[in-house]
């Protein structure tokens, strides 16, 4: 393994841990993600218990709540202490418009987020972060995992010389992309923005790896020929490496929240005929900035 890629590994698994006061944070894997015990969600969480979810979110990137009974009321109510709510991009009717439903079963042709991905990158702002609480697992009891990987330590892994070559870059991402083999639903215009290759943390200042298959066209300052051969290479970086990633064994009451500026995530569907159902509800961000 080539030096530059251990010299990354050791900045993040040598980090400092944080002691928190009102929780107990289990970490997944050295690089992302972690179990948060001591704490039920469906009560009102005093300053000193969000304070630290806030904290553990930016160190783990990835919280995982089991044994979680919610309604989608107080579901959006913890979800609304870290932002504003975000809207589903399309008309869902007398539905809540927040709350995204997550379910898939034998009728099912294809499922949400299944591929790597970070949510809606082809529009203006990005997501701070979204909530998944899946309520019902596959009858066989296992099956439909969801792999997180941190796009922080993607950027690091790379070569000085490639970090250097991408911090001047811009991709378009469009909704065209994810779409593509589907019918979007009528009056829904497709969002397509341009974002920097490489962006900033907005709380942290980190630099990460901003593409991914699922939104990301092409690279504005290269041949056509020159894009598809590089976003392939960053996006083997994700699909290649499982070091960089933590892996999500769902129970029923399970919520995870992730933080969808620095964190893409591939949901397995794996586990056909059988049926998984959930709610997810996303925050607000702010546009991506290099």
């Amino acid at each position: 393994m080539e030096q530059f890629v251990l010299d990354a590994l050791e900045r993040i698994t040598t980090r400092p841990k944080t002691v928190y006061e009102t929780l107990t944070v289990d970490p997944l894997t050295p690089v992302i993600g972690a179990e948060v015990s001591g704490m039920d969600l469906s009560k009102e969480l005093s300053d000193e218990q969000l304070a630290d979810i806030r904290s553990a979110f930016l160190e783990h990137h990835v919280l995982v709540f089991r044994d979680q009974v919610l309604t989608a009321e107080q579901h959006k109510r913890v979800a609304s202490h870290f932002g504003e709510l975000r809207p589903l991009p399309v008309d869902v009717g007398d539905r809540d418009p927040v709350v995204l439903e997550i379910s898939a079963d034998k009728d099912s042709t294809d499922v949400d987020g299944h591929g790597w991905h970070a949510d809606g990158t082809s529009n203006p702002e990005l997501a701070l972060g979204s909530m998944l609480h899946i309520t019902r697992i596959p009858e066989t009891g296992s099956g439909g995992d969801t792999m997180f990987a941190n796009m922080h330590l993607a950027y690091e892994m790379l070569s000085p010389a490639m970090r250097t070559f991408l911090d001047g870059l811009t991709a378009v991402h469009d909704d065209a992309v994810a779409w593509q083999g589907h019918t979007p639903p009528p009056g829904y215009v497709l969002p397509r923005n341009e974002h920097p290759v490489v962006i900033r943390h907005p709380e942290t200042g980190r630099k990460l790896l901003f593409v991914n298959p699922a939104y990301t066209s092409h690279i504005v300052q290269l041949s056509g020929d020159e894009s598809r051969a590089l976003l392939d290479m960053l996006f083997d970086v994700v699909a290649r490496r499982p070091m960089l990633s933590c892996r999500v064994r769902w129970t029923p009451n399970t919520l995870v929240f992730w933080d969808n500026r620095c964190v893409q995530h591939h949901a397995i569907w794996d586990y056909y005929p059988h049926a998984r159902r959930g709610q997810r509800v996303a925050i607000k961000g702010v546009a991506p900035q290099a």
